[in-house]
């Protein structure tokens, strides 16, 4: 069963400028931080075709170097595949972000031309074909699994049962398509967790006043609240679980309402 998902400018104070770029020839042993593959990991430097090392330290890319940037997969795993070359990442938040590759201009492309002759054979469209509806397949499968679990999570008593389906529904619609970021995309915790943290963030938009809240910019807050809205969502839960009756005006049922007509 697929219980993994298928995979304005501001004024500055002013600064010193930045250091001169060191000689490509150092910049091996200039930085010690290499990916799995064996490439030098990089950050993006101030100029256009300088890095930084793991150090901070302001690298020149060697001149016959060129940064393929993201975007095609295949061209990108084999020019890593093919030799040295810098990975260019950057952090954001808790995230990191691929920038692109640094590797010689004649490497990248001889494999670019070998990829697009490759790419125009009547094999390569139908290998490509059978993938897609394997992928495709894959996503079904996710999909079904994800929205039984959700339910197990939900455990709404039998007089609920069609809110439950119908809460269930939204939710794995929301949460599932491939490139859509959420918790139920990751593959870090089991599906039964996925589910309920899918569920206590689709209450938190859809069942509180979270997106218009003004919270204070202070480390933690954000957390804080959210953490006080789950357990308000959890309660609101605990009730259809118990059959208790649901008394008019009920956040969910209004949210149920409006999603499904």
């Amino acid at each position: 069963m697929a219980r993994h998902p298928p995979r304005a400018p501001s004024a500055k104070p002013s600064r010193k400028p930045d250091p001169q770029p060191k000689p490509a020839a150092a910049s091996a042993s200039a930085a010690a931080k290499r990916a799995a593959d064996g490439g030098l990991v990089v950050g993006p430097g101030p100029t256009h075709r300088t890095v930084r090392d793991a150090q901070g330290r302001v690298v020149a890319a060697p001149e016959d170097w060129v940064l393929l940037e993201p975007g095609d997969a295949a061209l990108t795993r084999r020019v890593k595949a093919a030799g040295d070359h810098w990975l260019m990442q950057e952090k954001q938040g808790r995230r990191t972000f691929s920038r692109g590759v640094w590797a010689p201009e004649a490497t990248v492309e001889r494999i670019r031309h070998e990829l697009v002759a490759e790419r125009s054979t009547e094999a390569w469209a139908k290998k490509q074909a059978q993938a897609l509806k394997r992928r495709e397949n894959e996503q079904a499968e996710y999909v079904g699994d994800f929205l039984s679990a959700v339910l197990t999570f939900l455990a709404f008593d039998d007089r609920y049962a069609d809110r439950a389906s119908k809460l269930a529904r939204a939710v794995t619609t929301h949460a599932t398509p491939v490139g859509s970021g959420t918790v139920a995309r990751t593959e870090r915790i089991p599906i039964e967790r996925r589910a309920e943290a899918a569920v206590i963030a689709w209450l938190r938009h859809q069942t509180t006043g979270y997106d218009q809240m003004k919270i204070a910019r202070v480390k933690g807050k954000r957390r804080e609240v959210r953490r006080m809205l789950a357990e308000r969502s959890r309660e609101l839960l605990g009730r259809y679980r118990s059959g208790a009756p649901i008394p008019p005006g009920c956040a969910l049922a209004k949210a149920i309402a409006a999603i499904t007509g």
